[in-house]
């Protein structure tokens, strides 16, 4: 039998830098946080699974619960896997790192916030959806705009978004307006066509039943032809709520003031301060949550009627 004394175990402490530094118990460390973030892992989907397979499924707790404990679980397996390998902060900072960064740097995450998201995608989602909505309705009413804009509307979708910026914010300046610019253009198509399919969607026979009912254009319009189309329409707006955000943010890596998110993450990473870029990362990701939700109710609310809703 082999017989340490302390004395022994102490010099060889010492000798080596501590015990607590050795490589081999460094190792072993990290061996058990990464089998922890596993196993927590395992447990998670388990949980999760029980829950969506159970008879409580439908409920709205349950429905909340569920991506609630996979985004807890997520976060703590990417702190202790982080922590356990020792991963460089250039490389992935842990969530610990990014959280003490979001804290300490409220008042410029909020001066970039107002900057990007308020006054670059929202007022350009506001306005690119608004004018591709009453464009859609000039298009419904004319056979040769059906034929002739929207072909080059998808022209237009499909150029990359790194061509068209920097062009848009040479016309516009360097401040909000030319993110607002690059806004419209992404947003404007996508509505505009869902809207024009949604104003489409009324049979031959329910239009001819509104006209036995001597009603004119403008009322069956809003009260057949735009019901029915509304479902289309709020699909083409919450695909935009996604498309404001990057068209926004990528649009400040061609020119901005001090200000921005874009501006923030393109300094940032050259200065090699990855926990900062990661806090506009999730600044971006809980407003376009928060965008699209709300955009959802709002369907939710004036739509109560489709299927889709019930």
């Amino acid at each position: 039998m082999l017989v340490v004394s302390v004395p022994a175990v102490l010099a060889w402490g010492e000798d080596s830098g501590g015990f607590f530094k050795h490589p081999h118990f460094q190792m072993v460390v990290a061996m058990m946080l990464v089998a922890l973030a596993f196993l927590i892992w395992a447990g998670g989907w388990w949980l999760n699974t029980r829950l969506a397979a159970g008879p409580q499924a439908e409920t709205s707790l349950v429905r909340l619960a569920v991506p609630v404990i996979f985004g807890l679980t997520l976060i703590v397996m990417w702190e202790l896997v982080v922590r356990g390998l020792e991963v460089s902060l250039v490389i992935l900072p842990a969530p610990s790192v990014i959280a003490a960064r979001f804290a300490s740097s409220l008042p410029v995450l909020w001066a970039d916030f107002v900057q990007t998201i308020v006054k670059g995608a929202l007022s350009g989602y506001l306005m690119g959806c608004g004018a591709a909505i009453l464009t859609a309705v000039l298009v419904d009413r004319s056979a040769f705009l059906k034929a002739g804009l929207l072909p080059i509307g998808n022209f237009i979708a499909a150029l990359p978004i790194v061509g068209t910026a920097p062009i848009l914010v040479m016309w516009f300046g360097f401040d909000w307006q030319s993110k607002a610019a690059v806004v419209v253009v992404m947003v404007f198509f996508p509505v505009l066509v869902n809207t024009v399919a949604g104003l489409a969607e009324t049979s031959q026979m329910q239009r001819d039943q509104m006209r036995t009912y001597a009603a004119s254009y403008w009322q069956g319009f809003f009260k057949l032809r735009l019901p029915a189309a509304l479902p289309f329409i709020f699909n083409g707006l919450k695909i935009s709520t996604t498309l404001a955000l990057i068209g926004a943010i990528v649009a400040e890596f061609f020119g901005s003031p001090v200000v921005g998110m874009g501006f923030r993450i393109s300094t940032s990473v050259g200065q090699l301060a990855l926990d900062m870029v990661w806090a506009e990362i999730v600044v971006a990701a809980l407003a376009g949550s928060l965008f699209y939700g709300a955009v959802a109710l709002i369907e939710k609310r004036m739509t109560f009627w489709h299927p889709s809703q019930r």
